[in-house]
């Protein structure tokens, strides 16, 4: 901590104490600019490695925004509209939370999405029901055309190395 410390004066920056902390990696993990840094496991052959996966404030924050887009008192707009706005919100989340095993955290973030246009679309049409017979997936990807996330990583550059 004193090394750390006399680094950040000698750079003029000022150290928060109370965010401030060590920990011992990989015992512990720890949120960095929305990632949470730790240990993870490889999906392939279960081995450890020391890597970075969205944390779960982001997700839930996520979530609630989409919660707050797709209340009862926007069922003024479009269908249209309202996808378009889901996904920019989507497409910007996952450009920047694309490092690390994602997997889990996109699925989390489609159910939420698939369940909350479902709801707002039974709203807007008046319908009683949230079944999924109404508005299958089909009518949600292909016709309302809403973003997939999990695709999104498999064309970046970086990915295919």
């Amino acid at each position: 901590m004193t090394v750390m410390r006399n680094m950040m004066s000698r750079l003029k920056l000022t150290v928060n104490e109370k965010k401030t902390r060590t920990c011992r990696l990989p015992e512990e993990t720890f949120d960095f600019l929305g990632y949470t840094i730790g240990r993870c496991y490889s999906p392939k052959t279960g081995r450890a490695y020391l890597g970075t996966k969205p944390s779960r404030t982001k997700v839930r924050r996520i979530c609630d925004a989409i919660s707050e887009r797709t209340g009862r008192h926007t069922t003024l707009l479009s269908a249209e509209k309202l996808v378009a706005h889901l996904n920019r919100m989507l497409v910007g989340w996952v450009n920047y939370f694309c490092l690390g095993p994602v997997s889990p955290a996109y699925r989390a973030i489609h159910q939420h999405v698939r369940r909350r246009l479902r709801q707002w679309l039974c709203a807007k049409h008046k319908v009683a029901s949230r079944e999924v017979a109404r508005f299958p997936d089909h009518y949600l990807y292909q016709v309302l055309r809403i973003a997939r996330l999990a695709p999104r990583t498999k064309t970046f550059s970086w990915a295919k190395a």
